[in-house]
């Protein structure tokens, strides 16, 4: 017999995901209007505005960051970012859980961190929120994808359009869906 999903009675807005925010509803409202006045804002071309904003709202944040114009982040408070870290246009960083960038790291254009998931064995469809590490000089290609939990060693690269859910080793390239070595980092 196979399990049914029910959603009637779904609800994120419970006491453990609201205290895993770690912020007041307030706050929330607060950024949502900031990010998408200054932050998502196409027309703003300063990456010194958009770390002057998160850092307002509890991000860490390194030196000389490029944060490109449509970048989405859910939780600046639980964002931090070491020096000279890339943020391309529209990539999303969806930060239930913490996100840590390392030093020379680049996100490219529309890739996405996501520490969050459902719990397909559930039929409530649990929430799951694991953070997510990059150390430095990691490389996250465009419009591909790191799942909740997922740790990427110094150096390694996620090429473009793949699908990362496991660790990456240090100095390797990986590719595909579900990204796999493919060859050493040089």
């Amino acid at each position: 017999m196979s399990m049914q999903v029910d959603l009637s009675d779904y609800n994120n807005r419970n006491k453990a995901y609201r205290a895993s925010i770690g912020a007041s509803v307030f706050k929330q409202i607060l950024w949502l209007i900031c990010s998408v006045l200054v932050i998502r804002n196409p027309l703003i071309p300063f990456s010194g505005l958009r770390r002057l904003v998160l850092l307002a709202f509890g991000a860490k944040i390194g030196q000389s960051p490029v944060i490109k114009p449509g970048v989405t982040i859910k939780y600046p408070w639980k964002l931090v970012m070491g020096d000279f870290v890339w943020l391309g246009e529209n990539c999303w960083i969806d930060n239930l859980a913490a996100v840590t960038i390392g030093n020379h790291c680049c996100i490219s254009q529309g890739a996405m961190l996501c520490t969050g998931n459902h719990d397909y064995r559930s039929p409530h469809f649990d929430l799951i929120m694991k953070p997510i590490v990059l150390e430095d000089g990691v490389w996250i290609g465009a419009r591909s994808i790191v799942g909740p939990g997922v740790y990427c060693s110094t150096q390694s690269v996620l090429t473009a359009g793949s699908l990362l859910t496991t660790n990456m080793e240090a100095n390797m390239i990986y590719q595909g869906n579900p990204a796999t070595i493919k060859r050493i980092r040089i």
